[in-house]
């Protein structure tokens, strides 16, 4: 009886070198990365890699020349508005200056000729009167004798002398009077009429603050 032959050694294991894929019953053999390059494709490669730092340089250039341009836009609009507003509170303290200097030249020349408002306003009113029996006027105490001599020359001169009656009245003060002659009334107040001016002066500012037009710039105009 024979004997059956010893199997046969299994071979010896090998090491994977990862350069075969298996997919199935094919054997896909992968491109192994080059190691070696001509002359060309080194100059060539360098040339790709400059250009490409170039335009990642000059977008970064542009990107930051973007920002500081937006930067100075905002600091000029900023500083023109900051000048809007100086050049408003400029004119409105010169308007309210010029206002002030005027009542003080008002109020001394009202103090040196205090009829000469009530000749001008009888003047003004020679027709109106004219054809009335009586003028009644008022004043404060202390400006009667004077407003009344002013008042009489200028009624002779008008046509109207005889007519004029010139009493005090308490509710009066300065050069303020008051016209009346049975159809109609005419007073001045130099007080109540700076209160006014003042009053018209500061709605004009105000208007003026709320509806100047604004003063603004554009990046264009920046460049």
């Amino acid at each position: 009886m024979t004997q059956p032959s010893p199997p046969a050694p299994a071979p010896a294991p090998r090491k994977f070198t990862f350069d075969t894929v298996f997919d199935g019953d094919r054997v896909i053999v992968p491109v192994k990365p080059k190691t070696t390059f001509t002359a060309e494709e080194v100059e060539e490669a360098r040339a790709q890699g400059f250009a490409e730092g170039q335009r990642t340089v000059t977008a970064k250039a542009e990107a930051d020349a973007a920002a500081a341009l937006a930067e100075a836009v905002r600091a000029i609009r900023d500083a023109m508005t900051a000048l809007s507003t100086l050049a408003h509170d400029h004119r409105a303290g010169s308007a309210r200056l010029a206002l002030a200097a005027g009542r003080r030249i008002a109020d001394a020349a009202l103090d040196r000729f205090p009829e000469a408002p009530a000749t001008a306003a009888l003047d003004a009113l020679a027709r109106e009167v004219e054809a009335q029996p009586k003028l009644t006027v008022r004043t404060s105490s202390a400006r009667q004798a004077r407003l009344e001599a002013a008042l009489t020359d200028a009624s002779e001169t008008a046509g109207f002398a005889g007519r004029l009656v010139v009493k005090t009245d308490p509710s009066l003060a300065g050069a303020a009077f008051t016209f009346d002659w049975g159809e109609g009334r005419a007073a001045f107040d130099p007080e109540a009429a700076a209160e006014r001016i003042a009053i018209a002066l500061e709605d004009a500012l105000s208007a003026e603050g709320l509806h100047a037009e604004p003063l603004s710039i554009s990046p264009e105009d920046a460049r």
